[in-house]
């Protein structure tokens, strides 16, 4: 029992003494370190680390990988994806953070600092990072005698060797994906104009005029009805999923939608949900500021991918020229010459042609309160691929505008109102207006009734007016036929009203 306790009494002044030994080496690492960075210049401290890991190295398993910033000239994408991804795995203990936040972004963003270390866990194995950024003296070309500092950042990324398939078929491909989406969620969004004046002689990166898109709109305040919003998320969820499906059916990855309605039904609002929703970039393009279809196509190869595109009111933005005669070339003694303008081929090849493939992941929309006045080419699917009716204000609608507006969910007003609300054509802005002119709740309901009385009055009277105004003009054709007959010639009006009805010949 003696020889026992006294084994376990060595054993334990053996382990105490080798652990005195490690707190002692490595605390003497950390004071030459430490003077090593007050007293040695910055580029030979980075030698004599660099050496140092070169000699350890040589008696270890670990593999270092080096991914620097640039790549000559051209920016590292692993190294960016890193310094995205990285941030997320800083630990708390952190004493020493990188904070930046940009003139024209809204958030703050935290990333690693210089000689600092991540440790990460994919798939059961640790990865080592280290941040590293080293001063170089470089001499000027144009001038011998004198010479420029630059700043070289780099990531290393230390591990066992036997895992180097992983790292570059599994590990890098799961950081290059990560750091698109934290990009993607964390991204301020804007919204572009196109700088027109440059359209034609510009270059291809300056077409595009960025500013903040603080539009508040969402899904969840959207005046619509539930299943045609429920339609739209599920598909603008399947459509971003489905990069392979459109790369194997030989597809452009883009996606068309219409919305077309009334005035004030909320199609700018549904925009700007769609925006928020994706996290996509908004390009707001004007038909009638182009000159030529070439401008067209330069501003097509400024969209950046994950972003909407929209042309409001295209019936209204542009007269398109006949499809037929836009090959034809202009008579030389007709005068005045025919105004140079994106013809209606011109966009057909920009969202369903071969220039529609200038990029992945996007959206395009079109709004016109007037679906019948375009051209049916544009309607077909693969152009149009979603036609969204944004109609008046229904009775689901406007629960969601009382709660968004007065905070009410229920009310024993609802009944009486939504019943209104079916039998009037009164459009989701003009109910909101309603609700914003008072903040009590009972009160706001009352007037909106009262509204609502009114609306439906001035509707059956415009409707009869333009009953009256019809009949009028029936008389007034048959009187110009009568007349017409009479004299023994025939009206071009009733000569074009007869072919559009009847076009068997007389």
């Amino acid at each position: 029992m003696a020889s026992d306790g006294s084994t376990a009494v060595s054993n334990l002044a053996n382990a105490k003494a080798i652990l005195t030994t490690v707190a002692s080496f490595a605390a003497t690492i950390v004071l030459a370190r430490s003077v090593a960075d007050d007293l040695f210049p910055s580029e030979l401290r980075e030698y004599l680390y660099d050496r140092a890991r070169s000699i350890f190295g040589r008696f270890s398993s670990q593999l270092t990988m080096v991914i620097g910033e640039m790549d000559g000239f051209s920016p590292n994408q692993i190294y960016e994806a890193a310094h995205i991804y990285l941030a997320t795995k800083i630990p708390p203990s952190t004493k020493i953070l990188k904070v930046t936040k940009l003139e024209k972004e809204d958030n703050i963003t935290t990333a690693m600092e210089s000689h600092q270390e991540v440790i990460d866990t994919f798939n059961g194995v640790q990865f080592n990072w280290f941040f590293l950024c080293q001063e170089n003296r470089r001499r000027d070309f144009d001038n011998p005698r004198s010479s420029y500092t630059t700043i070289d950042r780099s990531f290393q990324l230390c591990f066992h060797y036997k895992h180097k398939e992983m790292v570059l078929k599994s590990y890098l491909p799961h950081i290059l994906l990560q750091a698109k989406e934290l990009k993607q969620q964390s991204k301020t969004l804007k919204i572009f104009a196109a700088d027109y004046p440059n359209v034609e002689y510009g270059s291809i990166s300056e077409m595009w005029i960025p500013t903040n898109l603080d539009h508040p709109a969402t899904f969840e305040k959207l005046a619509m009805d539930s299943e045609i919003k429920d339609f739209i998320l599920n598909d603008l969820e399947r459509f971003v999923k489905r990069k392979e499906f459109y790369r194997k059916v030989g597809k452009a990855w883009k996606r068309g939608y219409l919305l077309y309605g009334p005035p004030g039904t909320g199609k700018s609002s549904l925009i700007a949900s769609m925006a928020n929703y994706l996290k996509f970039d908004v390009y707001d393009l004007e038909l009638t500021a182009l000159e030529s279809n070439s401008g067209l196509k330069k501003l097509l190869m400024g969209i950046s991918n994950r972003s909407i595109l929209v042309v409001e009111d295209i019936d209204c933005s542009i007269q398109f020229h006949d499809r037929m005669s836009e090959t034809e070339e202009d008579d030389e003694t007709s005068s005045p010459p025919r105004r140079k303008q994106v013809t209606l081929s011109g966009l057909l090849n920009f969202i369903d042609g071969l220039w529609s493939s200038c990029g992945d992941e996007r959206i395009i929309i079109f709004t016109t309160n007037h679906k019948e006045k375009l051209d049916p080419a544009l309607l077909r699917p693969g152009r149009m691929d979603v036609h969204v009716h944004m109609s008046y204000c229904s009775p689901c609608g406007f629960r969601v505008l009382a709660s968004n507006y007065l905070g009410i969910e229920n009310h024993k007003l609802f009944g009486e109102i939504e019943e209104r609300i079916s039998s009037t054509k009164v459009t989701p802005a003009e109910v909101a207006e309603q609700l914003l002119k008072n903040d009590d709740g009972d009160r706001a309901l009352t007037e909106l009734i009262e509204f609502l009385e009114a609306k439906k009055r001035e509707n059956e009277e415009s409707e009869a007016k333009l009953r009256q105004a019809e009949l009028e003009a029936v008389e007034k054709e048959k009187k110009t036929e009568k007349k017409g007959e009479e004299n023994g010639t025939v009206s071009p009006l009733s000569q074009t009203t007869t072919l559009s009805s009847d076009p068997s010949p007389a």
